[in-house]
């Protein structure tokens, strides 16, 4: 009965699913163009996010090169670029003690700036406004639209207002359909039209499966003695075993602000390590806590990043679109960076679709090659290795790291490749149970009180978005052979395994979901399918 009620369009020439720095800079250079061009050409930005930025969470120190590009001016416009990167900083942590080593050169950030993605979002979002970009936060696209010929013509929103029953409540509205002659996909990572769209056109036929990270993330107000601005540092080590890619940082901001973060990457083995709680236990070294004491903690937040680097990106372009940013794979692993490639790869989509939209043809065909002439695939190109030499281990990824970066210079005559990270897992049985400690409620923390501060919200009267495709998987496959893996991967206690009649249920939490996506990318079997839930849910993050 609901697809049959009529849904209220609006047409645009491209249309942008997503406002983070490689959807926004799609559309403001696009309008460069075409004011450029003295064309008139409309755009539409939306994201699932309550607000701009609601959604997006990064370390994040800024490499400013494509924003140069894109507004040579921002210094005078008032970008949210106001504290100059200082001193790096490498360490080598064991359970008591800090090594300082010589930072990797990838990682040297002259000339970079400590930000706030969010903050720099909400800035780009209102240039793009004054170019005359339509833009609706809290519109989750959650279906795909396609013309006749099988072209994807646009995108449709969810309907709001569907009780958990699936009946109709009175809050009923029925989506929007959004057309457009080009509709970009910059949803970030994993997102669930970007799926859709590789399966229909086989985007990924003939590339690495995509690699992933985990990032766990807090702000946190520290002593102002402490306090120095720009200062910056990573780690590697402890806590992580030599097989397990992990890594930390610490960031100083502004206002006696720091970012602090963890990143595992996803190809772990042991099917009982929690990156959450990793990342607790990682405030705990002495280094790390001699920071934060004295200090509160005001945010939370997770996301994955893809790290799978230049072999894992899929064709970018497809009838009626193209992929960008985090949606296609443009992280730099290597510097820890993928806002700039992001804003660079949504720039050069606008070129390609610019000069597309004077003609008739249905796809953008020549996005790619305009890609690889820039330097953001050559910079792709110099790291291609890094992150795939560390399946081999921390001591085998870091020797090679040296060689490629400073004897071999990212021109090596070899590509190692990548893995679908589902696969990894070993059985419960063969491995070792981690012993976690307790928070302490002064530096580490439990989930619950952590999701708290993401400021997480949905509609608790809908059905769920995290999806099992056999309910019965969770329990005879992934809690019989792997220990039920799932309730320590997710970090917001998503899901957990409860006792009903006498037997193991998987119970879903949906509402306390911070859209990481980590469950739709570890789950061994790939049962778990991560959908949007109704438009404005989910984090609402200041300043991550």
């Amino acid at each position: 009965m609901t697809e049959s009620m009529p849904r209220e369009t609006m047409s645009y020439d491209v249309l942008i699913v997503g406002a983070g720095p490689a959807g926004l800079s799609c559309a403001i250079k696009i309008k460069q163009l075409a004011q450029a061009e003295k064309r008139d050409i409309s755009v539409c930005v939306i994201d699932k996010g309550s607000e701009v930025g609601a959604h997006l969470l990064s370390g994040a120190v800024f490499e400013p090169r494509a924003l140069d590009e894109l507004f040579p001016d921002w210094r005078d416009m008032g970008a949210p670029l106001t504290v100059p990167a200082g001193e790096d900083r490498f360490y080598f942590l064991t359970s008591r003690r800090a090594f300082r080593m010589p930072t990797p050169p990838p990682m040297h950030n002259h000339g970079n700036y400590v930000i706030s993605l969010g903050r720099l979002a909400k800035w780009l979002a209102a240039q793009a406004e004054n170019l005359g970009v339509e833009i609706y936060p809290g519109f989750a696209a959650a279906e795909i639209l396609y013309d006749d010929n099988g072209a994807v013509a646009g995108v449709a929103t969810g309907d709001v207002g569907i009780g958990k029953d699936g009946n109709q409540t009175d809050r009923f509205t029925r989506g929007v359909e959004l057309r457009a002659r080009q509709t970009v996909i910059a949803e970030g990572c994993r997102g669930s039209l970007a799926k859709m769209l590789f399966a229909k056109f086989k985007l990924r036929n003939g590339c690495d499966p995509q690699t992933y990270g985990l990032g766990i993330k807090e702000v946190w107000e520290i002593d102002p003695a402490k306090h120095r601005p720009g200062h910056i540092q990573h780690s590697i080590g402890w806590p992580m075993d030599a097989r397990t890619y992990g890594g930390s940082w610490l960031y100083h901001w502004e206002n006696n602000l720091v970012s602090i973060g963890f990143v595992v990457g996803l190809d772990y083995e042991n099917p009982y390590l929690s990156p959450f709680e990793e990342f607790q236990r990682f405030k705990q070294h002495p280094h790390i806590r001699a920071v934060l004491e004295g200090g509160k903690r005001l945010s939370y937040g997770a996301r994955a990043l893809s790290e799978g680097g230049l072999q894992s990106i899929p064709k970018l372009t497809f009838p009626g679109g193209v992929l960008i940013g985090d949606a296609a794979g443009f992280l730099n692993v290597a510097k820890i960076k993928g806002n700039h490639t992001a804003m660079k790869s949504g720039m050069v989509a606008a070129e390609a679709l610019v000069a597309h939209l004077a003609g008739d043809a249905v796809e953008v065909a020549d996005y790619r090659a305009r890609l690889e002439k820039t330097w953001l695939w050559d910079e792709l190109y110099g790291v291609r290795n890094i992150r795939p030499a560390f399946r081999a281990g921390l001591w085998a990824g870091m020797l090679y790291g040296a060689i490629d970066n400073v004897l071999l210079r990212g021109r090596a005559p070899w590509t190692f490749h990548n893995h679908a990270d589902n696969k990894t897992l070993k059985p419960a049985r063969d491995c070792t149970k981690i012993a976690y400690p307790k928070p302490d409620g002064v530096i580490s923390f439990d989930r619950l009180s952590s999701v708290f501060l993401s400021n997480t919200n949905h509609e608790e009267d809908q059905p769920a978005h995290l999806k099992l495709r056999d309910p019965s998987v969770a329990v005879n496959t992934n809690l019989t052979l792997y220990a039920g893996p799932e309730a320590r991967y997710c970090p917001a206690g998503v899901y957990e395994f409860v006792e009903e009649k006498g037997a193991p249920r998987l119970q879903i939490n949906a509402q306390n979901c911070v859209h990481c996506k980590t469950c739709d990318i570890k789950d061994p079997t790939q049962n778990i399918d991560w959908c949007v839930p109704e438009g404005g849910g989910g984090p609402n993050y200041q300043d991550m």
